[in-house]
This record gives structure tokens, sequence and C-alpha cells, in this order.
């Protein structure tokens, strides 16, 4: 049987709007870096992108792109693992049949 992922968050909390305040502020930005390019695209070979938060998307990112990764943008931000060697990566493939990939990580916010 699976172990329950554990993201510390007590729901019943979030009926209060300050607590879903801090929650927001907990969750991570993430960052897309284009890392393989098989054909023609308007992004280049290491281009990167910021998702300052799950819903704030980065200007200037492809439309479809974006539709696939918005799927995966969640999960790394709540810092669930992927399936890959780096449990803290995930390498995400454009909808083109070659296209290109895309790594998804988790920007660590700063200590205070």
């Amino acid at each position: 049987m699976a172990e329950d992922l554990d993201l510390n968050v007590d729901m019943e909390k979030m009926k209060d709007p300050e607590e879903y305040k801090k929650f927001w502020k907990r969750l991570s930005a993430v960052e897309i870096k284009m890392v393989e390019k098989n054909e023609v695209c308007r992004h280049n070979l290491g281009d990167v992108f910021i998702y300052e938060s799950p819903l704030k998307k980065p200007e200037k990112l492809c439309g479809a792109l974006m539709y696939i990764i918005e799927r995966y943008i969640w999960l790394v931000a709540l810092g669930v693992p992927s399936w890959y060697d780096d449990p803290s990566v995930y390498k995400i493939h454009c909808p083109d049949a070659k296209g290109t990939v895309w790594e998804l990580r988790k920007i660590k916010k700063p200590a205070k």
C-alpha cells in the first residue's frame, strides 16, 4: 500500500483567509528550461521562463507548451517528487511530434 504524501498543509485552517495567504506564500516559483530541441520552434535551447506561482504564467511562452506544462506546475511548486532519477526535476515534452523537451524545477525560496 502506498504511503500518503505529507505536504504539511492543514486543510482545516484553509477556511481562514489569512491561513490561505500564508499557504500561497509558501508555494515555490517554478523554472522551466528548454533542454532539447528536435525541430523548428520559436524558443531556443537554453531558454528559461519562470512561473512566479502556479497561476502566474510567464509572458511569451508558447501557448501549446503552457497547456501541457500546466498539468505539472502545481506538482513542482508543491514539491511532489517526479518519476526521474532526480525527483526534483520533471522533464516534459512539448505537444509537437518531435518538438522540444523542457525541465521543470522548483526554485527554492531564500531562508529568512
